[in-house]
């Protein structure tokens, strides 16, 4: 019996940590969702991912702290003996003209978007390394590649991700681990749904489909690059977006 490969997302809870959950558990992926406040949302991934007959199990942690990053993954291996995909998903906002950003703001999310990327990464690796296969897949944004304007800090973490995800791939490429980063637009989440209709209109006027994505989008990709399928593809910023980085 082949044994089922074991994936760990980080901010599973909903959106598109839940939608790739999801998707990985359609084929047949072991799924551990992490979340930090989300008790409830997390829970409900659970039992969306159970319905495809696989093992998942929930594990708390705010990934901005090592502690919490090391305790995941002692859990993970304790229950499974293995991660063998790590989607670095968890990420926050907190939105503002720079030359009136807080401190505070700025180190919040590069701690949650950036080092929590640096944490689980560098755990993975060793795990991966060691058993000779892994897949990475690093959650960044098309702000991180065009900018935005009240966003420096949220950009200046996804741009982060990018960098870290090229030289972590190049890192690892000998021991058969794949490390990807995709860059959504703007995706149907809680986040734009807030937005009002005057801006969503704006928005959309710089997307070429002229309609946002959908978290299942990104569910799939994720399941195309954990694949073997994708087994030449690594170190690539693959944008999925409608058409607005052309």
């Amino acid at each position: 019996m082949v044994k089922r490969r074991v994936a760990l997302i980080t901010g599973a809870s909903k959106g598109i940590g839940r939608a790739i959950a999801i998707r990985l558990a359609q084929s047949n992926i072991d799924i551990i969702i992490n979340y930090n406040n989300d008790l409830k949302g997390a829970e409900e991934t659970q039992k969306q991912c159970s319905v495809y007959g696989i093992k998942s199990i929930i594990l708390q942690g705010d990934m901005s702290k090592e502690e919490d990053v090391d305790s995941v993954f002692r859990e993970s291996i304790d229950q499974f003996g293995k991660i063998d995909i790590l989607v670095n998903n968890a990420g926050i906002t907190r939105d503002g003209l720079l030359i009136s950003m807080k401190e505070k703001n700025f180190r919040e999310v590069i701690e949650v978007n950036l080092f929590s990327a640096f944490y689980t990464m560098k755990l993975a690796a060793r795990i991966m390394a060691k058993n000779r296969y892994g897949r990475i897949i690093n959650i960044s944004s098309i702000v991180g590649i065009r900018g935005n304007p009240g966003q420096a800090n949220y950009s200046a973490s996804k741009a982060g991700i990018i960098g870290m995800t090229k030289s972590l791939a190049k890192e690892l490429a000998s021991r058969n681990i794949r490390v990807n980063a995709i860059a959504p637009g703007f995706i149907e989440t809680d986040m734009t749904n807030k937005l009002n209709d005057k801006v969503r209109e704006k928005l959309l006027e710089e997307i070429p489909v002229k309609y946002f994505g959908k978290a299942e989008d990104i569910g799939h990709l994720v399941n195309f690059l954990v694949s073997d399928e994708a087994s030449y593809i690594t170190g690539q910023v693959i944008s999925i977006d409608g058409g607005m980085n052309i």
